[in-house]
């Protein structure tokens, strides 16, 4: 096989090394100086009319719907004048409204840019173009399960490599696990990966330190390799890419030579539990329209994701550099959800960032419970709300600070739709149980009545409730016009029963989702971090100890808000069912929902005809070996492993003695005080291993123990 390469040397270049933006620092900054320092030389171009006039028509429509919803709903609660509480309802449901309204607006947008669609150039059918530049593609990891890992990165090298374009592509596994024996297993998988496909342009490097997480390893590769490179696409770890979908990317990028990033709609797949084959079927009906509606109105000043995106080096090199928010966490420090900051400094300097809806060939996996997806949206909560910090920054697009705050939404949205119910019941309490003033303390005429109007309000919650659903009927609408497409989903019966039970689950789960958003806003708020997390990506079972834990604080919201409404009256409690059963019934819903789920329902186009990179990725992952032995076990027993191993250990640097790697230390002196290598390598912490991974010196000692 040949030695492998653990990574190529740094290409010397005007971006081999990351530059700050101009003038900036990269020592803590306080919230609001992001970019305070100076404004980039290129200056972004004017917006052309056509894209003033389509974001016009968007805020133009969010501002009419909820100026007339606010109006109506005025009418409902000033028929006995508007108390304080009303006044306070009043502001919530304005704010709500105009959310509801600015996302309906532009998934309209979307479904008239779908329905005038034609495939073009990104077609599937469409003849593959020829490219010229060098592309790296990343795929940084934490502690994932390395068979499944390069079962995936097999699949999309073996699917790029039919497209006769490989060789313009080099590949790096970029780690930052600390779980030692995970760390040995990705050695010995990417060793293994390289015999299978023959290429010696796979590198893998592991970060002893993962300073800045997924950010700070993408930037340390910029710095060292970056120089190489025209572009860079970032996977992350669940992601699979087709081939003819990178060539096309590349295209994309050499033919707009402002473009900046590009990024792609990915698809959910291989989706087992009812929660996650929810997402599925929501993510590939919807989302297409969704992301049509976003592109047609962004522009060149769209979003990044974070992954499955072409990404410009020189572009990322110069201007995406992140500093560190001042103050302690959770909103100081490094920036979590970088992926928005970055396409925003990237465009404040000019370069343009990109969608492309229609572009098929992208995937990825959703967590299996809605539990693991409230721990994962913990995480995304966190970092959105320190963008609160970044919205202010100097010289930003517009454009840029409403992602900013569209992120911030998604999140703030939930404890007030908390508190608008809460005031409602509190409301309706206040009518039941606390005699009323009709006179006030002054002068009056007339009693002021404490009422609302019951008729009016039933039709704004109607009108309420169609801006939220009719975009997913437009959806179906689509689907149903385009008779491929409609075999695809099962046909008009199957898709369209799967809306309407997509509708009914999501509508169990948001009050659950409302309660845990929050939580975990309050727990910010109140300064308390999220930490970082490894994804899990297995079936999703759940214990029934955790499900009792986990969703105990909504069933007991649940519980609140059923005897607060039922003390009022039945109609009320009939009323508030839709939020209420969704509460009350928080365990069994978690659990049902975590649990495998028929593939009769919910059925979606790559699950009926999987394209050939997913049935290719789902080979291999099946077919792997997923047995193995302790790190220092592995190690001993295989002499190319360990020589590979100790090929990527970074030289040791000089270390004050305040620095001095405590578990190192300790496992040095366990290590010699053991007589044979099974005695240090049970008495060795997991933490101690990994520090001495870390280490050529004390590994050969432990290595070579009787």
């Amino acid at each position: 096989m040949g030695a492998l390469s653990t990574a190529p040397r740094p290409i010397a270049g005007d971006i081999a090394t990351q530059r700050l933006l101009p003038g900036e620092s990269p020592l803590p900054m306080a919230p609001g100086d992001l970019g305070k320092h100076g404004v980039p030389d290129r200056i972004p171009a004017p917006v052309a009319p056509a894209m003033a006039w389509r974001r016009g028509l968007i805020l133009l429509s969010t501002a009419a719907l909820t100026a007339g919803g606010g109006y109506e709903m005025y009418r409902v609660l000033q028929v006995g004048g508007v108390t304080v509480l009303e006044a306070m309802v009043l502001a919530l449901f304005l704010v709500l409204l105009a959310w509801v309204a600015f996302s309906f607006a532009s998934a309209l947008a979307g479904f008239f840019v779908l329905l005038a669609h034609r495939p073009g150039a990104f077609a599937l059918e469409a003849e593959l173009p020829a490219i010229a530049s060098r592309t790296a593609m990343l795929l940084p990891t934490y502690n994932e399960d390395p068979h499944r890992l390069t079962a995936r990165l097999r699949a999309i090298i073996e699917s790029l490599e039919t497209t006769s374009q490989g060789k313009l592509f080099d590949w790096y596994v970029l780690s930052d696990s600390t779980d030692p024996d995970i760390w040995v297993a990705e050695e010995k998988a990417l060793l293994a990966l390289r015999q299978a496909v023959g290429t010696p342009r796979l590198y893998y490097r592991h970060r002893a330190e993962n300073t800045a997480r997924k950010a700070g390893n993408i930037s340390e590769w910029i710095t060292r390799f970056g120089g190489g490179y025209d572009f860079m696409i970032v996977l992350d770890a669940d992601s699979l890419m087709s081939g003819q979908t990178i060539v096309r990317l590349v295209h994309a990028m050499e033919s707009n030579p402002s473009a900046g990033l590009v990024q792609t709609l990915p698809m959910v797949v291989n989706a087992r539990s009812l929660f996650s084959r929810v997402q599925q079927f929501a993510g590939r009906l919807y989302g297409p329209m969704i992301a049509a509606g976003v592109a047609w109105w962004h522009g060149s000043e769209g979003n990044y994701w974070g992954h499955n995106a072409i990404i410009r080096v020189k572009a990322f090199a110069e201007e995406a550099a992140l500093p560190q928010l001042r103050g302690r966490k959770p909103f100081g420090g490094h920036i979590l959800s970088h992926d928005f900051v970055e396409a925003a400094l990237m465009r404040r300097a000019g370069w343009g960032i990109y969608m492309l809806p229609t572009l098929g060939g992208s995937y990825e996996e959703v967590p299996p419970s809605l539990l693991d997806f409230a721990a994962r949206d913990r995480r995304w909560c966190q970092g959105n709300l320190q963008h609160l910090a970044v919205v202010p920054a100097r010289g930003l697009h517009w454009v840029s600070r409403v992602h900013f705050m569209v992120g911030i939404g998604a999140y703030l949205t939930a404890p007030l739709w908390l508190l608008f119910l809460l005031l409602g019941m509190l409301i309706s309490l206040q009518a039941r149980f606390v005699r009323p003033e009709y006179f006030s303390k002054g002068f009056s005429l007339f009693p002021t009545w404490p009422a609302q109007d019951p008729v009016l309000a039933i039709w704004v919650f109607v009108a309420t409730m169609g801006l939220l659903l009719l975009p997913k009927l437009l959806s179906l609408v689509l689907v149903w016009m385009r008779g491929s497409v409609r075999r695809q989903f099962g046909g008009a019966l199957r898709a369209s029963a799967g809306v309407l039970a997509e509708i009914i689950v999501s509508a169990l789960m948001a009050p659950v989702m409302m309660i845990f958003q929050s939580i975990a806003v309050i727990e910010i708020l109140a300064g308390r971090d999220a930490g970082w997390q490894t994804q899990r990506r297995d079936d999703g079972t759940v214990e029934r100890r955790e499900l009792y834990r986990k969703y105990g604080v909504p069933t007991l919201c649940g519980v609140a808000m059923a005897a607060s409404a039922y003390a009022v009256s039945l109609p009320l409690l009939l009323w508030m069912s839709p939020v209420i059963v969704g509460l009350l019934f928080a365990v069994p819903i978690g659990a049902l929902t975590a649990m495998p789920a028929s593939g009769r329902l919910f059925v979606t186009p790559e699950e009926r005809e999987p394209p050939s990179v997913l049935r290719r990725a789902n080979e291999l992952s099946a077919s792997a070996d997923v047995g193995g032995s302790p790190a220092l076990v592995e190690l001993r027993q295989d002499p190319a492993l360990l020589a590979f191993h100790l090929a990527q250990l970074l030289p040791p640097r000089a270390t004050r003695p305040d620095t001095v790697d405590a578990n190192l230390a300790v496992g040095r002196a366990k290590v010699d005080a053991s007589e044979t290598f099974e005695e240090a390598a049970e008495h060795l912490s997991s933490r101690e291993i990994f520090s001495i991974l870390n280490d050529g010196p004390a590994l050969s000692t432990v290595l070579q123990k009787r």
